[in-house]
């Protein structure tokens, strides 16, 4: 079963406002040349969007597993959980 069909199962209630926050979004742009953020996240929450010259963060479907916390090498995303009652749902295990 691939990551995606995984993630498939799970539900999620998103809270209005974003658990995820990247603090600084100019280092993003000049000092983050490979952004490892859009690599490493297993629910492909940060994307590099090319138009808008930033990081993307679709908070929504983070699984809320905390690997932003430690694999931005710039320690540049604040993660904390969600408010209480929101976020991800495992529907198995």
């Amino acid at each position: 079963m691939k990551i995606d069909d995984k993630l498939f199962l799970n539900r999620f209630l998103p809270d209005s406002e974003s658990h995820l926050k990247i603090i600084n979004r100019g280092e993003c742009l000049h000092d983050c040349m490979e952004k490892p953020c859009t690599i490493f996240c297993p629910s492909r929450v940060y994307s590099w969007d090319e138009e808008a010259k930033e990081i993307a963060v679709a908070y929504e479907g983070c699984v809320e597993c905390g690997t932003c916390r430690y694999g931005c090498p710039f320690d540049n995303i604040d993660w904390r959980n969600p408010r209480g009652g929101f976020g991800i749902m495992y529907k198995y295990g």
